[in-house]
Parts: C-alpha cells; structure tokens; sequence
C-alpha cells in the first residue's frame, strides 16, 4: 500500500469521525458510549495508517527487534541486504521485509517512513535511530539496548545505546508497540479519541493533547506522512 492509498484513507476515516462526532452532540445521554467508539474507531484508523509501509496490523516493535536478533553476528558489509553480509541500513530493510514491510533502501529515505516519535525518552523497541547526518540508523531493542550493523570489521550486533538525543536527528515509529496494541483492543476504557490515538502510537502521556478534536489528531496524523509522500 503506498502512502497515497494510507493518506486517502485517513480522509476517508475524517468523514467517518465526522458522523461519529454529530452523533455525540445530538444524543447527550449516550456521549460516553458513542465516544468510546469514536476512540474505537480512530484506533483502527490509525493502525490502518500505519499500514502505509505494507505491514500486518499483527506486526509490533517486538517482531521487529527479534526479526534483527536473527541476523546478529552477519559480518558487515558495504551496501550488502543479506545473511551474507549487510550494512546499517541494508539490516533495517532486510528485517522489516522479512515482516512484509516495504521499506527504501537508504538511511536518508528511510529516516521518513512511519510517523516520527518526539524523544528518545518515548522510545519503544522496534523504533529506529537516525543518527544526525542520516549516514548511520539503528534499531531500538528496548532496555537502553540497540542492535546495528556498525562499520567495516564489525558484526551485526546488540549492545548499549551509545546515542545520546543530541546525535540523533529523528527517531521512527513503522508499527504500534506491542504495549499500543493491546491498547487499542481495551480503548473503551480511555478517555476519549485522543487519548485512544497516542495509545496506538505509543507516544501518549498526561495532557499531551487535552482538548484536541478529532480534525485536529488527523491533522497531526497527515503531517506524520507528510515527508514521506513529499507534500
């Protein structure tokens, strides 16, 4: 699916909101019901979107970081994209195709894909590190710990986050964190659509978007995609 399809989605999805949102102003007595499933809703939205890259809505940052633990210890090698020998960015493409995600082959396209995760204190296993010149990206593997393919003479390996936020020039998200996606199947329990949205996308926190309406959470979801498809 390219990013055109995912983007028409969403506006497709904007006028279902819509409905969903007249609805709760027509009927007071039925607002919490019927926000829920808006949040609902928006939930699927959103998981849909994420599926811009062609991946299974059953794909979590989990599967990512255990799909690039398969290749731990592949020499590196300079434009390589196989057990053979693979390099930065070749080992990021190589483990998001095995999970059926299309994916570019270079750091510099692939600092684009999915939606862009605010700091590396948000970040969730699965995520990927851009570092700052877009010459070197790595895989986030949770607990402080990265797995890359690092240079000439090295082995695809997992070790410490050397990182620090000021060497990383953006931080991706191409599939919700397994925490995102249990929940989304719980959303009823949650406040309402925005809360339900930056659950999905593992980026929510307190007050992080009090008072956003659903026009303005697609408006935020739009620009995510923005780079990607090049408006």
């Amino acid at each position: 699916m390219t990013m055109a399809v995912a983007l028409q989605r969403i506006t497709d999805i904007e006028a279902q909101l819509q409905q969903l949102t007249t609805g709760i102003q027509a009927t007071d007595a039925a607002t919490s019901g019927t926000s829920a499933a808006t949040s609902a809703s928006f939930a699927n939205a959103l998981d849909a979107a994420l599926g811009a890259t062609g991946q299974s809505g059953a794909v979590t940052g989990n599967d990512i970081v255990e799909g690039a633990k398969k290749y731990l210890g592949v020499p590196y090698v300079f434009g390589g994209e196989d057990a053979n020998g693979m390099d930065c960015s070749g080992l990021v493409q190589r483990v998001l195709a095995d999970l059926g995600i299309d994916a570019p082959r270079v750091v510099q396209d692939q600092a684009d894909i999915g939606v862009e995760v605010p700091s590396l204190d948000q970040a969730q296993p699965g995520d990927l590190l851009v570092v700052k010149g877009e010459g070197h990206i790595v895989i986030y593997a949770g607990d402080g710990k990265i797995i890359h393919a690092p240079r000439p003479g090295k082995n695809v390996q997992l070790v410490d986050n050397y990182l620090k936020p000021s060497d990383i020039s953006t931080i991706r998200r191409v599939v919700p964190s397994a925490s995102a996606a249990s929940a989304s199947a719980s959303v009823a329990g949650t406040a309402g659509v925005d809360g339900s949205l930056l659950s999905t996308l593992g980026l929510g926190g307190a007050g992080t978007t009090a008072g956003a309406s659903p026009s303005q959470l697609l408006a935020l979801m739009r620009s995510g995609f923005s780079q990607a498809v090049g408006s």
